[in-house]
């Protein structure tokens, strides 16, 4: 993005047009000499340099237009200070010497110098030359090594502009071929959004059904140009997409304007944008990431599909999948908000389509109530979401679903195996190991969380004895596929006696 001082726009017929390079032969030539600038200057100091941008800007129909070019090919250089004597110690030494000396004329300068020379053990000339090297017009150009020919400078530039002019953007409304990714990222910039259904009539204004709304601050008191940037890292998404439509209303310093963008005028250059964090809060990245560390029946979702609320859409932060049916919960944090979009929050709530919603409140909102009222339950927090208070929410769910899958089981199980785990029962039938714990295998004998046939543990029982090494019985166990060896030892009538940390010995009981 540029600086709004770059910033060049049309206000006529009272809109808000930002004036982009486009396919204009003139200015992609600018752009071809402002590259030439930069490559033909390297070991150039910047004094220099500027000049000739100067003179660049002067033959130029507008200077903001090669002043732009500039700014974001400075980006691709390196300046550097180069002097024989760090510019500090020459300053320190010289002005000492100078005060001593008491420097009028040009030969008490002199004199000066070499006084600082001799002490710097440096000539001096060097000592002169580095006094002032480190200020920003003697910096030396070192490299410049541009991601950037005229094509894709002018592609940037357009770019940077449309951001740029969205700096003081109070609200943006986009319709995207690809809206998930949109609402992923402006979650993720922390923006307060909303997702509205587009009606018939309005199908010809973009891509897609659904309009995302991006709100800026409520009061002109609390706009902060890191806001006004958040705007402007979004545009870089919504140009990725094949099509768009962006609508912004712009405080053009107290008057409002209207900034109308689509695929045909802005596009991303083939460079890697900046990668957005996973997460738009802390508080829900910590609890995703302790709720990942449970062994739980339930898979976390980030960001699942859209629901429908009215006229409106909602995206909630999370969904809970069971693993072992099809049952989904939707999950959502609801932290700091302001009080009008707490306000739009509770509607949306309200409306929404028939599905099963937990919410995590932020205690300070002081709206839990009505919350656990509109929903399947509220959760109140401080400061981070208690993993507990929602593996218990779930728990009720899951209590219901095990009871419903063990229903559907007959009463008696016989798997053709002669050994088979629990889980591997239970997976086979898309249940949970709850749902088989209380089933009887009339064929079968349970032995821990495994169940085996008889004659596989008389089997088992010939072949390992008293006396026998752990690890031998081990063996013996592994032809079996038996897994739970003290759990078999211990049905033989067997334990293990262990012997330091150099293994163990069975031992009848």
């Amino acid at each position: 993005m540029l600086t709004k001082d770059l910033l060049r726009v049309s206000r006529a017929g009272g809109g808000y047009h930002p004036r982009f390079v486009g396919d204009d032969a003139d200015a992609r030539a600018l752009a071809a000499r402002a590259i030439g600038v930069y490559q033909g200057h390297v070991g150039e100091e910047r004094a220099t340099l500027d000049t000739v941008l100067t003179d660049l800007e002067r033959s130029a129909s507008d200077f903001k237009l090669v002043r732009g070019f500039a700014k974001l090919l400075e980006r691709e250089a390196t300046f550097e200070t180069r002097a024989a004597v760090e510019p500090r110690r020459a300053r320190a030494a010289a002005f000492e010497a100078a005060e001593a000396v008491g420097v009028v004329t040009e030969g008490e300068r002199g004199t000066a110098l070499e006084r600082a020379a001799e002490g710097l053990d440096a000539a001096p000339g060097d000592v002169a030359d580095s006094l002032y090297a480190d200020l920003e017009s003697r910096q030396v150009l070192t490299t410049f090594d541009s991601r950037y020919d005229p094509e894709s400078l002018v592609t940037q530039y357009d770019l940077s502009l449309a951001q740029t002019a969205l700096f003081d953007a109070v609200e943006v409304r986009v319709r995207s071929a690809e809206p998930k990714e949109l609402v992923s990222v402006v979650k993720r910039l922390r923006l307060m959004y909303e997702v509205r259904r587009v009606e018939d009539g309005e199908r010809d204004a973009g891509p897609g059904d659904r309009e995302v709304v991006v709100t800026g601050p409520s009061a002109p008191f609390s706009r902060s140009r890191r806001y006004g940037t958040r705007f402007a890292r979004l545009l870089r998404t919504v140009a990725a997409a094949p099509e768009w439509r962006l609508e912004a209303t712009v405080d053009d310093r107290g008057t409002e304007r209207q900034l109308v963008l689509t695929d045909a005028d802005v596009s991303v250059p083939g460079t890697e944008p900046v990668v957005e964090p996973t997460y738009d809060s802390g508080v829900e990245r910590d609890f995703a990431t302790r709720f990942a560390s449970l062994d739980l029946d339930w898979d976390l979702v980030r960001e699942p599909e859209p629901l429908a609320s009215g006229a409106h859409v909602v995206i909630p932060d999370f969904a809970f999948d069971y693993r072992h049916g099809d049952f989904r919960v939707f999950f959502e944090i609801m932290g700091f908000w302001t009080p009008e979009y707490v306000e739009k929050k509770l509607s949306r709530l309200e409306t929404l389509e028939d599905v099963t919603m937990l919410v995590a409140v932020d205690e300070s909102l002081g709206v839990g109530e009505a919350v656990a009222e509109l929903t399947d339950g509220a959760i109140p927090y401080q400061g981070s979401v208690r993993v507990k208070d929602v593996v218990d929410a779930l728990r009720r769910y899951e209590d219901d679903l095990v009871a419903d899958a063990a229903a559907d089981l007959p009463d008696e199980l016989a798997p053709d195996d002669d050994v088979i785990t629990l889980e591997t029962l239970a997976g086979r039938h898309g249940v949970g190991e709850e749902a088989v714990e209380d089933k009887a295998f009339p064929e079968h004998e349970r032995v821990g969380r495994t169940l085996v046939r008889p004659a596989v543990l008389e089997a088992v029982g010939d072949r390992v004895e008293a006396g026998m090494d752990l690890a031998d019985a081990e063996h013996v166990l592994d032809e079996y596929s038996l897994d739970d060896a003290s759990a078999v030892l211990s049905r033989l009538g067997y334990r293990v006696e262990w012997e330091g940390l150099s293994g163990g010995t069975v031992r009848e009981k």
